[in-house]
């Protein structure tokens, strides 16, 4: 809200922005947009119009509402695309043709102006990024057949290790109920993966709490010397990375100018006559195109190496995530979110007793980690006759 002191200024309505922090933790523990909405309506929150109209204040849309807790996953989607909780001020999002038409016409990303840590954060700017991915992630599916309408936790964050694709969440009722996760691309379910790549719920769960524990043991034994050994990998991976991404930069600028130099050449030739009009046209749009398609890939490459620099930082919140497990001793869908970028699931292999199944699990922030000797792969015997063995893997997306 406005600062009392200084209209230009921004300072925190914490009634208000604790509505936001609760939106962005629901998002991360992986619930969608629609249940986010319908939570804060049996919580009987306000609606954002509703509330300005509770504290006096005027604001633009429908004043009368026949229910004032009825949130719309609309309004979720756009509080959790709003970068100025982060403590940004952002101009130009909206643009008007001219001054007698009053239709605001949203601008293109690249054309706003953003100007970052300008008023107190309501929300940190690390869970913030990590929300658009995860909203990115999102994918619209159902939830299983006559399952209980929850979803798994692990719901969007196991993948297929030999095509890639997300593994769906299933529920089959036979002598007992079963919770299951198979790959979406399956050659059964006209797909062309050659297998379903099978795994249990539950073998999920305690693959992914025996990995935690054991991280927690290594951290609760020596945190310095593990806290050392993150900072080394990560260091290494950051300049390898940083180098990569400077050389395509190099690369992208060098050719950027030559195709500037091809362009006023051709130009020339058209002026003197060499090159005839309709030559020119063809070569000058080609030329064209491909200064747009460099510009574009250079303001990537130049925003990945931006990032780079906040990976140094993603090591301590590594630490202080697998603290909280420590803690509490429990795995829980924000834990997953904050330490867990993807797991992998590959195809059983071998028959009866010997049947063994691989997880890699990747983490975030960390480069690739060699683990002490003395915490060595663990197998788990999920059920009876499968055994479950899974390797730790710590590469960054």
């Amino acid at each position: 809200m406005k600062s009392p002191d200084n209209p230009k200024f921004w300072i925190i309505d914490e009634e208000a922005a604790q509505v936001v922090r609760n939106v962005f933790k629901m998002c991360i523990e992986g619930k969608g947009n629609e249940t986010i909405a319908r939570t804060l309506q049996e919580n009987k929150v306000l609606v954002p119009m509703a509330y300005w109209q509770s504290k006096g204040l005027g604001r633009g849309g429908k004043k009368t509402q026949s229910n004032p807790y009825k949130w719309c996953k609309t309004t979720i989607a756009k509080m959790l695309a709003q970068q100025e909780y982060c403590g940004d001020v952002i101009n130009f999002k909206t643009y008007s043709k001219n001054f007698k038409n009053k239709a605001r016409i949203p601008n293109p990303k690249e054309s706003w102006s953003i100007f970052k840590d300008v008023h107190e954060p309501i929300i940190e700017r690390e869970m913030f990024e990590h929300v658009q991915e995860l909203v990115k992630k999102q994918t619209k599916r159902r939830p299983p057949k006559a399952g209980n309408g929850e979803k798994n936790m692990f719901t969007g964050l196991l993948f297929c290790a030999d095509c890639g694709s997300k593994m769906w969440y299933h529920v089959r009722h036979n002598k007992e109920t079963t919770y299951f996760f198979s790959c979406s691309n399956y050659k059964g379910d006209r797909g062309t993966c050659e297998s379903t790549h099978y795994i249990r719920a539950d073998s999920v769960e305690m693959i992914v709490r025996a990995e935690l524990e054991k991280l927690a043991r290594i951290v609760t034994m020596n945190e310095d010397a593990f806290a050392n050994l993150l900072e080394e990998k990560v260091n290494k991976d950051i300049v390898k990375e940083q180098k990569l991404i400077e050389q395509s930069i190099a690369k992208a600028t060098a050719r950027s100018q030559e195709v500037s130099r091809l362009y006023e050449r051709v130009y020339e030739d058209n002026v003197n006559g060499k090159v005839t009009d309709a030559w020119f046209m063809e070569l000058s749009h080609k030329y064209e195109v491909e200064r747009d398609e460099l510009k574009k890939k250079i303001l990537e490459l130049n925003q990945q190496l931006a990032k780079i620099s906040e990976v140094c930082d993603g090591k301590e919140h590594f630490l202080s995530c697998v603290r909280s497990f420590a803690e509490m001793n429990e795995v829980t869908p924000m834990i997953l979110q904050e330490l867990i970028e993807k797991i992998e699931v590959y195809a059983v292999e071998g028959t009866g007793l010997n049947r063994t199944q691989s997880v890699v699990i990747h983490y975030r922030f960390i480069g690739e980690l060699d683990m002490p000797e003395n915490f060595d792969k663990i197998k788990v015997n999920t059920r009876k006759g499968v055994e479950v063995e899974y390797l730790a893997s710590t590469k960054t997306e």
